[in-house]
Protein backbone atom coordinates (compact mmCIF):
# COMPACT_ATOMS: atom_id res chain seq x y z
CA UNK A 1 0.00 0.00 0.00
CA UNK A 2 3.07 2.17 0.63
CA UNK A 3 4.13 1.45 -2.82
CA UNK A 4 1.24 2.54 -4.30
CA UNK A 5 1.11 5.86 -2.59
CA UNK A 6 4.64 6.33 -3.53
CA UNK A 7 3.81 5.51 -7.02
CA UNK A 8 0.70 7.35 -7.23
CA UNK A 9 2.28 10.74 -5.86
CA UNK A 10 5.88 10.64 -8.21
CA UNK A 11 2.47 10.09 -10.94
CA UNK A 12 1.17 13.06 -9.91
CA UNK A 13 3.94 15.27 -9.42
CA UNK A 14 4.94 13.98 -13.07
CA UNK A 15 1.64 15.20 -14.43
CA UNK A 16 1.83 18.49 -12.46
CA UNK A 17 5.09 19.05 -13.93
CA UNK A 18 4.46 18.19 -17.55
CA UNK A 19 1.21 20.70 -17.19
CA UNK A 20 3.60 23.46 -15.99
CA UNK A 21 5.91 22.72 -19.14
CA UNK A 22 2.77 22.76 -21.41
CA UNK A 23 1.27 26.19 -19.74
CA UNK A 24 4.54 27.94 -20.05
CA UNK A 25 5.04 27.27 -23.44
CA UNK A 26 1.55 28.03 -24.17
CA UNK A 27 2.29 31.28 -22.73
CA UNK A 28 5.31 32.37 -25.14
CA UNK A 29 4.54 35.16 -27.03
CA UNK A 30 4.38 34.05 -30.85
CA UNK A 31 6.23 36.74 -33.44
CA UNK A 32 6.29 35.96 -36.83
CA UNK A 33 9.58 36.64 -39.03
CA UNK A 34 10.17 36.91 -42.38
CA UNK A 35 14.04 36.74 -43.67
CA UNK A 36 14.69 37.87 -47.55
CA UNK A 37 16.52 34.47 -48.09
CA UNK A 38 17.96 32.10 -45.59
CA UNK A 39 22.14 32.95 -45.33
CA UNK A 40 24.84 31.76 -43.31
CA UNK A 41 25.16 36.31 -43.30
CA UNK A 42 22.04 36.04 -41.17
CA UNK A 43 24.11 33.51 -38.39
CA UNK A 44 23.36 35.47 -35.25
CA UNK A 45 19.93 34.62 -35.99
CA UNK A 46 19.52 31.11 -36.22
CA UNK A 47 22.10 31.19 -33.30
CA UNK A 48 19.05 32.89 -31.00
CA UNK A 49 16.91 30.45 -32.16
CA UNK A 50 18.76 27.38 -31.68
CA UNK A 51 20.13 28.44 -28.69
CA UNK A 52 16.76 29.25 -27.13
CA UNK A 53 17.48 32.69 -26.43
CA UNK A 54 14.19 33.77 -27.63
CA UNK A 55 12.50 31.26 -25.32
CA UNK A 56 14.26 33.21 -23.01
CA UNK A 57 12.42 36.57 -23.62
CA UNK A 58 8.88 34.82 -23.23
CA UNK A 59 8.86 34.65 -27.27
CA UNK A 60 7.61 32.11 -29.40
CA UNK A 61 9.61 33.19 -32.87
CA UNK A 62 8.23 31.45 -36.11
CA UNK A 63 10.47 32.26 -39.13
CA UNK A 64 9.71 31.64 -42.42
CA UNK A 65 11.98 32.79 -45.57
CA UNK A 66 10.11 35.31 -48.19
CA UNK A 67 12.56 35.37 -51.26
CA UNK A 68 12.80 39.38 -52.69
CA UNK A 69 12.98 42.14 -50.68
CA UNK A 70 9.26 43.37 -52.05
CA UNK A 71 7.92 40.02 -51.30
CA UNK A 72 9.34 40.61 -47.31
CA UNK A 73 7.83 43.61 -47.39
CA UNK A 74 4.74 42.87 -48.85
CA UNK A 75 4.05 40.01 -46.20
CA UNK A 76 4.94 43.21 -43.69
CA UNK A 77 2.88 45.55 -44.54
CA UNK A 78 -0.36 43.04 -45.03
CA UNK A 79 0.19 41.96 -41.59
CA UNK A 80 1.93 38.43 -42.65
CA UNK A 81 4.45 38.64 -40.51
CA UNK A 82 5.34 41.15 -37.56
CA UNK A 83 9.19 41.84 -38.39
CA UNK A 84 11.34 41.69 -41.72
CA UNK A 85 15.14 41.28 -41.85
CA UNK A 86 15.67 42.49 -45.19
CA UNK A 87 17.64 45.21 -46.22
CA UNK A 88 16.90 48.99 -44.93
CA UNK A 89 17.04 50.34 -48.20
CA UNK A 90 13.46 48.87 -48.63
CA UNK A 91 11.95 50.68 -45.57
CA UNK A 92 13.37 53.88 -47.41
CA UNK A 93 11.44 52.51 -50.63
CA UNK A 94 8.07 52.54 -49.04
CA UNK A 95 8.76 55.40 -46.98
CA UNK A 96 8.90 57.21 -50.47
CA UNK A 97 6.07 55.62 -51.72
CA UNK A 98 3.67 57.95 -48.97
CA UNK A 99 2.87 54.22 -46.56
CA UNK A 100 0.15 55.39 -44.15
CA UNK A 101 2.10 52.82 -41.18
CA UNK A 102 5.67 53.80 -41.92
CA UNK A 103 8.59 51.17 -41.55
CA UNK A 104 11.34 51.33 -38.86
CA UNK A 105 14.02 49.77 -38.36
CA UNK A 106 14.99 48.80 -34.84
CA UNK A 107 17.76 46.57 -34.85
CA UNK A 108 20.96 45.90 -37.20
CA UNK A 109 22.29 42.29 -37.91
CA UNK A 110 24.81 42.86 -40.27
CA UNK A 111 26.53 46.06 -41.51
CA UNK A 112 28.81 45.17 -44.31
CA UNK A 113 27.49 44.41 -47.90
CA UNK A 114 27.97 40.35 -48.05
CA UNK A 115 28.58 39.44 -51.28
CA UNK A 116 32.57 38.50 -52.72
CA UNK A 117 33.97 38.87 -56.06
CA UNK A 118 34.64 35.54 -57.74
CA UNK A 119 36.79 35.23 -61.16
CA UNK A 120 36.49 32.22 -63.30
CA UNK A 121 40.47 32.16 -63.21
CA UNK A 122 42.83 32.24 -60.36
CA UNK A 123 44.99 35.06 -59.64
CA UNK A 124 47.72 35.59 -57.49
CA UNK A 125 47.45 39.44 -57.98
CA UNK A 126 43.93 40.21 -58.37
CA UNK A 127 43.89 44.46 -59.26
CA UNK A 128 40.38 45.91 -60.04
CA UNK A 129 41.44 46.99 -63.16
CA UNK A 130 41.57 43.78 -64.22
CA UNK A 131 37.80 43.77 -64.70
CA UNK A 132 37.83 46.49 -67.86
CA UNK A 133 36.91 45.08 -71.10
CA UNK A 134 35.28 42.13 -69.20
CA UNK A 135 31.90 40.57 -68.41
CA UNK A 136 30.61 41.39 -64.98
CA UNK A 137 27.27 39.01 -64.23
CA UNK A 138 26.02 41.40 -61.33
CA UNK A 139 23.16 41.50 -59.12
CA UNK A 140 19.40 42.55 -59.62
CA UNK A 141 19.51 46.47 -60.48
CA UNK A 142 17.90 48.41 -57.31
CA UNK A 143 18.61 46.01 -54.69
CA UNK A 144 21.71 46.61 -52.40
CA UNK A 145 24.13 44.08 -53.26
CA UNK A 146 24.22 45.38 -57.22
CA UNK A 147 24.03 49.13 -55.45
CA UNK A 148 27.05 48.42 -53.63
CA UNK A 149 28.66 46.63 -56.35
CA UNK A 150 28.23 49.56 -58.14
CA UNK A 151 29.89 51.64 -55.75
CA UNK A 152 32.91 49.94 -55.08
CA UNK A 153 33.57 49.74 -59.27
CA UNK A 154 33.43 53.03 -59.32
CA UNK A 155 35.41 53.88 -56.17
CA UNK A 156 38.08 52.19 -58.22
CA UNK A 157 37.53 54.33 -61.24
CA UNK A 158 35.36 51.44 -63.20
CA UNK A 159 32.53 53.15 -64.93
CA UNK A 160 29.82 50.02 -64.87
CA UNK A 161 28.09 50.93 -68.06
CA UNK A 162 31.10 51.89 -70.21
CA UNK A 163 34.09 50.06 -69.09
CA UNK A 164 32.58 46.15 -69.34
CA UNK A 165 29.43 44.56 -69.98
CA UNK A 166 27.53 44.25 -67.12
CA UNK A 167 24.78 41.66 -67.02
CA UNK A 168 22.29 41.77 -64.16
CA UNK A 169 19.17 40.72 -65.96
CA UNK A 170 19.20 36.89 -64.15
CA UNK A 171 17.02 36.31 -61.25
CA UNK A 172 18.70 35.93 -57.85
CA UNK A 173 18.30 32.65 -57.92
CA UNK A 174 19.79 31.82 -61.12
CA UNK A 175 23.27 34.13 -60.94
CA UNK A 176 24.80 31.60 -59.35
CA UNK A 177 23.66 28.47 -61.78
CA UNK A 178 25.17 30.90 -65.07
CA UNK A 179 28.09 31.96 -64.27
CA UNK A 180 29.22 28.14 -63.43
CA UNK A 181 27.69 27.58 -66.93
CA UNK A 182 29.87 29.86 -68.61
CA UNK A 183 28.34 33.17 -68.40
CA UNK A 184 30.75 36.33 -67.33
CA UNK A 185 34.17 36.48 -66.22
CA UNK A 186 33.38 37.66 -62.57
CA UNK A 187 30.52 37.37 -60.67
CA UNK A 188 29.02 38.87 -57.52
CA UNK A 189 28.85 36.03 -55.13
CA UNK A 190 26.83 35.65 -51.43
CA UNK A 191 28.27 33.02 -49.32
CA UNK A 192 28.47 29.94 -48.91
CA UNK A 193 27.79 29.50 -52.89
CA UNK A 194 31.25 31.95 -53.35
CA UNK A 195 33.17 29.61 -50.97
CA UNK A 196 31.33 25.95 -52.31
CA UNK A 197 32.69 27.61 -56.17
CA UNK A 198 36.02 28.06 -54.64
CA UNK A 199 36.29 24.76 -53.19
CA UNK A 200 35.28 22.91 -56.46
CA UNK A 201 37.55 25.39 -59.03
CA UNK A 202 34.66 27.06 -60.45
CA UNK A 203 35.71 29.76 -59.38
CA UNK A 204 37.98 31.79 -57.46
CA UNK A 205 37.35 34.42 -54.14
CA UNK A 206 39.44 37.84 -55.44
CA UNK A 207 37.62 40.80 -53.58
CA UNK A 208 35.34 41.58 -50.97
CA UNK A 209 32.48 44.03 -51.33
CA UNK A 210 31.50 44.06 -48.36
CA UNK A 211 35.29 45.38 -47.02
CA UNK A 212 35.46 48.24 -49.92
CA UNK A 213 32.02 49.30 -49.74
CA UNK A 214 32.25 50.07 -45.88
CA UNK A 215 29.78 50.26 -42.91
CA UNK A 216 25.90 50.26 -43.56
CA UNK A 217 22.91 48.84 -42.29
CA UNK A 218 23.12 45.85 -44.84
CA UNK A 219 20.03 43.60 -43.39
CA UNK A 220 18.09 45.06 -40.41
CA UNK A 221 15.19 43.91 -38.33
CA UNK A 222 12.34 46.28 -39.14
CA UNK A 223 8.51 46.57 -38.50
CA UNK A 224 5.24 49.00 -38.73
CA UNK A 225 5.52 52.33 -36.47
CA UNK A 226 2.10 51.06 -34.80
CA UNK A 227 3.77 47.55 -34.29
CA UNK A 228 6.96 49.45 -32.44
CA UNK A 229 4.50 51.41 -30.00
CA UNK A 230 1.60 48.80 -29.14
CA UNK A 231 3.66 45.42 -28.65
CA UNK A 232 6.99 47.26 -27.50
CA UNK A 233 7.78 44.48 -24.44
CA UNK A 234 7.69 42.06 -27.44
CA UNK A 235 10.02 44.44 -29.30
CA UNK A 236 12.26 44.67 -26.50
CA UNK A 237 12.71 41.31 -25.78
CA UNK A 238 13.39 39.96 -28.86
CA UNK A 239 15.96 43.18 -29.59
CA UNK A 240 17.38 41.59 -26.07
CA UNK A 241 17.86 38.15 -27.59
CA UNK A 242 19.02 39.26 -30.82
CA UNK A 243 21.89 41.50 -28.34
CA UNK A 244 22.66 37.83 -26.60
CA UNK A 245 22.77 36.21 -29.90
CA UNK A 246 25.56 38.82 -31.57
CA UNK A 247 27.43 38.28 -28.19
CA UNK A 248 27.50 34.63 -28.66
CA UNK A 249 28.79 35.13 -32.23
CA UNK A 250 31.70 37.89 -31.65
CA UNK A 251 32.71 35.93 -28.41
CA UNK A 252 32.90 32.06 -29.63
CA UNK A 253 34.58 30.39 -32.54
CA UNK A 254 33.61 29.76 -35.62
CA UNK A 255 33.58 26.77 -35.12
CA UNK A 256 31.53 26.33 -32.83
CA UNK A 257 28.92 28.93 -34.30
CA UNK A 258 28.81 26.44 -37.43
CA UNK A 259 28.07 23.48 -35.02
CA UNK A 260 24.97 25.51 -33.92
CA UNK A 261 23.53 26.99 -37.13
CA UNK A 262 24.41 23.84 -39.42
CA UNK A 263 20.64 22.65 -39.03
CA UNK A 264 20.03 25.64 -41.72
CA UNK A 265 22.02 24.45 -43.98
CA UNK A 266 21.73 20.91 -44.06
CA UNK A 267 23.06 20.25 -47.83
CA UNK A 268 26.53 22.81 -46.47
CA UNK A 269 29.32 20.93 -45.64
CA UNK A 270 30.26 22.27 -42.02
CA UNK A 271 33.35 22.87 -42.53
CA UNK A 272 32.13 25.39 -45.24
CA UNK A 273 29.77 27.10 -42.75
CA UNK A 274 32.78 27.30 -40.55
CA UNK A 275 35.10 28.78 -42.79
CA UNK A 276 32.03 31.58 -44.26
CA UNK A 277 31.41 32.40 -40.87
CA UNK A 278 35.22 33.31 -40.23
CA UNK A 279 35.46 35.41 -43.46
CA UNK A 280 32.66 37.49 -42.34
CA UNK A 281 33.47 37.57 -38.75
CA UNK A 282 37.26 38.61 -39.97
CA UNK A 283 35.94 41.53 -42.30
CA UNK A 284 33.62 42.71 -39.45
CA UNK A 285 30.39 41.82 -41.45
CA UNK A 286 28.62 41.16 -38.05
CA UNK A 287 27.23 43.69 -36.22
CA UNK A 288 28.33 43.01 -32.51
CA UNK A 289 25.16 45.29 -31.31
CA UNK A 290 21.64 45.64 -32.78
CA UNK A 291 21.87 49.95 -32.73
CA UNK A 292 21.74 51.36 -36.67
CA UNK A 293 23.82 54.59 -36.33
CA UNK A 294 23.69 57.80 -38.62
CA UNK A 295 26.88 57.05 -40.19
CA UNK A 296 25.76 54.28 -41.42
CA UNK A 297 22.52 55.89 -42.64
CA UNK A 298 24.45 57.81 -44.52
CA UNK A 299 26.60 55.73 -46.55
CA UNK A 300 23.63 53.41 -47.37
CA UNK A 301 21.81 56.56 -49.08
CA UNK A 302 25.14 57.78 -50.45
CA UNK A 303 25.19 54.23 -52.53
CA UNK A 304 22.01 54.32 -53.07
CA UNK A 305 22.65 58.04 -54.82
CA UNK A 306 25.10 56.48 -56.83
CA UNK A 307 23.25 54.10 -57.95
CA UNK A 308 20.38 56.44 -59.22
CA UNK A 309 18.19 54.84 -57.07
CA UNK A 310 17.06 57.47 -54.37
CA UNK A 311 15.23 60.15 -55.62
CA UNK A 312 15.44 61.97 -52.20
CA UNK A 313 17.34 60.96 -48.74
CA UNK A 314 14.62 60.04 -45.68
CA UNK A 315 15.88 61.30 -42.19
CA UNK A 316 17.40 59.24 -39.93
CA UNK A 317 15.07 60.22 -36.84
CA UNK A 318 12.50 59.20 -39.06
CA UNK A 319 12.69 55.30 -40.74
CA UNK A 320 15.50 54.51 -37.39
CA UNK A 321 14.51 53.87 -34.26
CA UNK A 322 17.00 52.76 -31.72
CA UNK A 323 15.36 52.37 -28.52
CA UNK A 324 14.97 48.52 -27.98
CA UNK A 325 18.46 48.40 -29.38
CA UNK A 326 20.23 50.99 -26.44
CA UNK A 327 18.37 49.11 -24.25
CA UNK A 328 19.62 46.01 -24.99
CA UNK A 329 23.01 46.96 -25.86
CA UNK A 330 23.04 48.56 -21.81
Amino acid sequence: MRWLTKGFLLGVIALLLLSLTACNKAELEKVKVGEVTRSIFYAPQYVALEKGFFEDEGLSVELQTIAGGDKTMTALLSDGIDIALVGSETSIYVTLQRANDPIQNFAQLTQTDGTFLVAREKTDNFSWDQLKGSTFLGQRKGGMPQMAGEFVLKKHGIDPVHDLTLIQNIDFANIATAFASGTGDYVQLFEPTASVFEKEGKGYIVASFGTESGNLPYTSYMAKSSYLKDDEKTVQAFTNALQRAQDFVQNESAAEVAKIIQPYFENVDVAVIETVIERYKAQGSYASDPILDEGEWDNLQTIMEEAGELPQRVEYEKLVNTTFAKKAAE
